[in-house]
């Protein structure tokens, strides 16, 4: 009998070894859009939105740019980078038209809670404000800062000042840059950024995400991370201002932002053909009632409905994924480590990862 389960353990652990070992992703990149709603991502312009004179006070600038004759047409010009590479090398899912949903598991529906849910892969129900708080939970992010080759090469640009406590950077380890903080680097282009970003304007009261972008772009050049998150913050502040026209400009922008991102992978031999890319965002909007697009939380049910793009290696290339199933926020973060070849433990409970994400 000893010997029975002996086997089986080693059989087990083989297949799991072998499962990791035919994975190719080598480097991992997140980049989160804030509050972006998935209506917007898989239909375009809300038409009822557009007419609303007081969401929209650029509507024929808006009309001209992003809409369409279809749905399908309008989100491409939207999102041209989602809705062209993407698609037709990766994956996308979240699409509701076909049942095809994803969800936060946890009961808020807002940032934190929401971003602690995608790298700690616990919808702790604790995490419950978006105050500066270490989190307590331990995240993928610090669990990989932890392994072999990955030591020092796990890296956080965002706009948000209140990332540094979201992913613990004290206890995690990872190098983390939010909001202004100074980018102390011998680096002619990080110096540059450095200063633009402290004598910029800030109409929304942080930095620009030109900024946060661009720091982490010319990071990437210089020192090569190999998992990289990018977290832009405008689309939430205009959706919550009801300023759907620059909501929509944003987020267009972040679209050809992860574009640039994905053409310098793609240019350099360390990074080309061994980066999975993943898209997604903290939380969805209000739709039902249109006054609601604003904002999110738990009186908000469809806030809770999210989105994600995936496209790298180990994924089959699907599009537009429009068979009915159920996926949650909280799988992002052991799909991290399992596309790295790891199997994320920390000190609480843990999602498993997207086991269809795998599948041809």
């Amino acid at each position: 009998m000893k010997k029975i389960m002996l086997f089986l353990v080693v059989a087990i652990v083989f297949t799991q070894n072998k499962l990791h070992a035919q994975h190719k992703t080598e480097n991992v990149v997140i980049v989160t859009l804030d509050g972006m709603r998935w209506q917007e991502v898989f239909k375009g312009v809300d038409a009822a939105l557009l007419a609303n004179k007081e969401f929209t006070r650029d509507s024929s600038f808006i009309a001209e740019k992003f809409t369409a004759p279809t749905p399908e047409a309008s989100r491409a010009k939207l999102f041209p980078f989602l809705w062209s590479i993407v698609q037709q090398h990766g994956r996308l899912y979240g699409n509701r038209l076909y049942e095809n949903d994803m969800n936060v598991a946890n009961p808020y529906n807002f940032s934190y809670p929401g971003y602690n849910e995608i790298f700690t892969g616990y919808p702790d129900t604790a995490v419950n404000s978006n105050d500066k708080i270490k989190n307590k939970n331990e995240n993928v992010l610090g669990f990989l800062n932890k392994q072999k080759g990955f030591t020092g090469k796990v890296a956080a640009f965002t706009t948000w000042d209140v990332f540094p406590y979201i992913l613990n950077k004290w206890e995690s380890g990872i190098f983390v840059n939010a909001d202004t903080d100074t980018l102390h680097f011998n680096n002619a282009a990080l110096s540059l950024i450095n200063d633009m970003q402290f004598l910029t304007a800030q109409p929304l009261n942080v930095r620009p995400d030109i900024f946060t972008y661009t720091a982490a772009r010319e990071y990437m050049k210089a020192y090569a991370p190999r998992v990289l998150y990018i977290a832009f913050d405008e689309t939430d502040d205009f959706a919550h201002g009801g300023l759907y026209d620059q909501y929509l400009k944003s987020a267009h922008a972040e679209d050809a932002m992860i574009h640039d991102l994905w053409n310098y992978i793609q240019s350099n031999p360390k990074y080309k053909n061994k980066t999975t890319l993943i898209v997604t965002c903290d939380h969805g909007r209000g739709d039902v009632n249109k006054e609601n697009w604003r904002s999110h939380g738990t009186r908000i049910p469809e806030s809770s409905q999210i989105w994600m793009a995936v496209m790298g290696p180990d994924i089959t290339p699907e599009g537009e994924i429009k068979k009915p199933m159920q996926i949650y926020q909280d799988q992002i973060a052991a799909t991290i480590a399992e596309l790295l070849g790891f199997t994320f433990k920390a000190n609480h409970p843990v999602a498993k990862p997207i086991q269809q994400l795998f599948q041809n």
